[in-house]
């Protein structure tokens, strides 16, 4: 502090011309020392304080670098915030500090036990350990530092065994260490706190080889070595510290009246060749942290004057002297770096936090070092935060990593179960049940698989299921297409026959116009079937079903048509009778239309209401997706079909009725076999359309169309074709109307 101190009074930059003075206390680690202390420079408007080349000047504390330890610094700050004094703590690091709304006035230049804990957290999880215990002091320094530490593993979702036993501080280590050290113990791999992880005095406890831990970043003070070797003998008498040093360092006293048996100190002693904490400069830590506390309260008065010189221009002098109250303002925004040292607070008056991962190494000739060996950077992005960079020697000179934990991670396909009566990092591993999963080691629960995937025998891996639906590459869609096509060309050809003859007898004793309209309509029911095929869309789902119900119920429409005109054209011959003015073309054409319309009608209402539409089934089958069409609403399904079979069924009777008719070509009978054809196929198709799993569905449907379709055009037009074909003698009005 004095060196820092002496620095900036030389500095020509900052504060120039103005001499910054100082007064150190000696709290002797005592809250109630600390305490009296605070009340005595706030009580006392006129302090004496060194200004350096023994020179004092009377004057008003500015702020305060201090105090070192948790608890005394928050004594402290409960003292000296209502009067809006900084401080600048270099070594409190208790959590509870960065609370703004107790602690308004409190910095501090060491990171917080905050940082700490999540940095050691991420240390154990690092290294997968869960069988831990904690050594805490009873203070607010280790009950908060404590609490931050498990706030962190739960956090970090690491397992935490909660030993605690008194101490964590360094005055506390050292006792604890020295029971240690009396009798043999089982070995132990030691974490530290950055409070006594660095601290060279306890690297004598040979147990403690392979500790490892956080320690404040370690840094070089340009000049500091030199400052400290030319400590004059006239320095050390006028100050009572220095005095005590001198006096413990040289085993000698300075005031002969102190002797007691002691030699007096005569000058002649050369601190050079002293070989002690006081002169090992390369371990600069805490030292580092009271240097940058220094420095931010002289940069925060510097730019508090600047500001001072500003107001006073436009005020009168009382309302702009200088107070402590602006150098906390100006402290909160201090931004600089000093020796490749960046120096800021945030707003809970934290710098940034910076760790060493430092591990304790013994060396050939059996000294341990205090080796740095990684770097934790609270500022870098999440996951970056922690490296390690050398190699560690871990307890008993080991290069594995020890193992810490009660019970052995549990392997994929298993779970956590915890052990009755017995801390919660002893569990017993138990296969996951079935339909969950465990792809990873530990697991404290297993997964349940996700219905579009189905687990491995291991129960590690969730395997994604294919998806299946009737497509133009199967087998079976190649099939069903090729017969749809086939289909339609064959009534397409038929259709040229019929136009090619148009005019003959055979056609035209068949109601010529019916027959083309059926043939047409059968066309449409062929190239229907193909959009069964393929993956579902909300599109397709639609037309596949109205299309085939529209198409179909043109058909039988059709087919009840030439029904009718064959019972009426017989009818029509009975002496007396003018029915077929009745049912001529006009109204055949509306018998058609009409009970094609009833079925529009039904579609519309079904895709208006609650259409079809595409789904994946994940529940037909495990190990794969089904892609298919939902029917939105099964009434409307059901209508659509029901309504074809009503027309089927009283298509069938009015043929079965007309199959004894008298006529050498009666075509009654050829639509009783066609619609017998088609009622068998339609009465089969339910329970198989009903039961069929998959993509069976769509099959079953698609070979019901078509199977009817050749029925239809098997029955109905073969026997003419092949009449118009190869047996055109038959084709004559006179064969046509002649009776059996």
């Amino acid at each position: 502090m004095v060196f820092a101190i002496e620095e900036i009074n030389n500095n020509t930059e900052l504060l120039p011309g103005i001499r910054l003075g100082y007064q150190i206390y000696d709290s002797c680690a005592s809250v109630s020392m600390t305490v009296h202390l605070a009340f005595q420079f706030l009580n006392s408007l006129d302090l004496v304080f060194h200004t350096g080349k023994n020179c004092s000047q009377s004057g008003m504390v500015m702020a305060v670098v201090g105090e070192s330890g948790s608890t005394p610094s928050i004594s402290m700050s409960r003292i000296i915030s209502p009067f809006n004094i900084p401080q600048v703590s270099p070594s409190a690091t208790c959590t509870c500090l960065s609370n703004k709304q107790q602690y308004p006035s409190f910095f501090r230049t060491i990171p917080s036990d905050q940082f700490q804990a999540a940095a050691l957290a991420k240390l154990i999880k690092h290294f997968d350990w869960t069988w831990i215990g904690a050594v805490r002091s009873d203070s607010d320094y280790g009950n908060n530092g404590i609490a931050s530490f498990l706030e962190a593993f739960h956090l970090f979702n690491v397992i935490f065994h909660d030993v605690m036993r008194q101490s964590k501080k360094l005055f506390y280590m050292k006792i604890l260490f020295e029971e240690l050290s009396r009798e043999p113990f089982p070995p132990r791999q030691w974490i530290g706190s950055e409070s006594w992880v660095t601290n060279p005095g306890l690297r004598k406890y040979s147990f403690l080889a392979g500790t490892i831990g956080f320690g404040i970043q370690k840094s070089v003070i340009p000049g500091f070595r030199n400052f400290l070797l030319n400590l004059s003998f006239a320095q050390v008498a006028v100050s009572p510290l220095l005095t005590e040093f001198w006096e413990d360092s040289f085993n000698c006293t300075i005031k002969e009246s102190n002797s007691a048996g002691k030699k007096v100190c005569n000058g002649t002693e050369d601190i050079k060749t002293l070989q002690t904490p006081y002169t090992d400069t390369s371990q600069l830590r805490i030292s580092n942290m009271v240097y940058k506390a220094v420095y931010a309260i002289a940069h925060a008065i510097h730019n508090a004057l600047f500001v001072q010189i500003l107001f006073c221009f436009f005020f009168p002098l009382p309302l702009c002297l200088n107070s402590s109250l602006q150098i906390l303002t100006e402290l909160k925004k201090v931004n600089f770096s000093r020796n490749g040292y960046d120096v800021s607070f945030d707003t809970n008056g934290d710098p940034v936090a910076i760790y060493e991962l430092v591990n304790w190494q013994k060396t050939m000739a059996g000294i341990t070092d205090i080796v740095t060996v990684g770097l934790y950077d609270a500022s870098l992005p999440e996951g970056q935060e922690f490296q390690i960079n050398k190699n560690i020697i871990w307890m008993e000179g080991s290069t594995k990593v020890p193992v810490s934990v009660c019970s052995g991670s549990c392997p994929p396909g298993t779970r956590k179960v915890l052990q009755k009566g017995k801390p919660i990092c002893c569990y017993d591993c138990t296969a996951c049940p079935e339909g969950e999963i465990s792809n990873t080691t530990g697991k404290v629960k297993c997964l349940s698989v996700h219905v579009k995937c189905f687990y491995d025998a291991n129960l590690d891996t969730c395997i994604p299921k294919p998806i299946e639906f009737l497509s133009f590459q199967d087998i079976l869609g190649i099939i069903l297409a090729t017969f749809s096509v086939l289909g339609a060309c064959l009534t397409i050809i038929t259709t040229a026959i019929f136009l090619r003859h148009r005019t003959s007898p055979i056609v035209r004793a068949n109601n010529s116009e019916l027959s083309f309209l059926l043939l047409i309509s059968l066309t449409l029911c062929f190239l229907c079937s193909i959009t069964f095929i393929g993956a579902p869309s909300e599109w397709s789902c639609m037309l596949r079903h109205t299309a085939f119900g529209i198409t179909f119920v043109l058909c039988i429409s059709c087919v009840l048509g030439k029904t009718i005109v064959v019972l009426m054209a017989f009818k029509a011959r009975l002496p007396g009778s003018n029915v077929m003015k009745w049912f001529g073309p006009p109204q055949q054409r509306m018998t058609v239309m009409s009970f094609t319309f009833i079925q529009v009608l039904i579609c519309t209402i079904w895709l208006v209401l609650s259409p079809p539409f595409p789904i994946k089934n994940l529940t037909a089958y495990k190990e794969k997706i089904i892609l298919e069409c939902a029917l939105g609403s099964a009434v409307g399904f059901w209508a659509v079909l029901g309504y074809i079979g009503l027309l089927a069924a009283f298509c069938f009777v009015l043929a079965v009725l007309a199959r004894k008719l008298p006529d050498n070509f009666n075509e009654a009978k050829l639509i009783t076999f066609s619609m017998l054809i088609f009622c068998a196929v339609w009465i089969t198709f339910i329970p198989a359309y009903v039961s069929s799993p998959g993509k069976f569905t769509v099959v079953v449907e698609i070979f019901a169309i078509l199977a009817s379709s050749f029925g239809l055009i098997m029955c109905i037009f073969a026997p003419k074709c092949f009449i118009i074909l190869f047996k055109p003698e038959k084709n004559t009005k006179k064969h046509v109307l002649s009776k059996n």
